[in-house]
C-alpha cells in the first residue's frame, strides 16, 4: 500500500492562521482609533474655519453698509447744501 500526503491543514497551521489574524485585526484597530482621532481633530478644526468665517462675512457686510451710508450722506450733504446756496 502507498501511502499520500495529507493536503488538510493541522490544527498548529490553523492556530499560526489565526494568530496572524489576530495580530493584522488589532494593527488595524490601533489605524482605526488613530484616523478616527484624526477626523475628530479635523471636524474640530473645520468648525472653528467656519466660525472666522462667518465672522469675516459678518465685518465685511458692516464694512459694505457703512461704506454705502457715508456715500449716501456725503451725496445728501452736497446735494442740500448746493439747493440751499441758491
Amino acid at each position: 500500500m502507498t501511502t499520500t500526503a495529507s493536503n488538510e491543514p493541522t490544527l498548529a497551521d490553523v492556530i499560526e492562521k489565526l494568530d496572524r489574524l489576530s495580530t493584522k485585526v488589532e494593527k488595524l484597530s490601533t489605524e482605526v482609533e488613530k484616523l478616527s482621532t484624526d477626523v475628530e481633530k479635523t471636524n474640530d478644526q473645520t468648525d472653528k474655519f467656519n466660525d472666522k468665517f462667518d465672522n469675516y462675512q459678518k465685518a465685511t457686510q458692516w464694512v459694505v453698509q457703512l461704506a454705502f451710508t457715508l456715500i449716501a450722506s456725503a451725496t445728501i450733504t452736497v446735494i442740500i447744501t448746493s439747493v440751499f446756496r441758491k
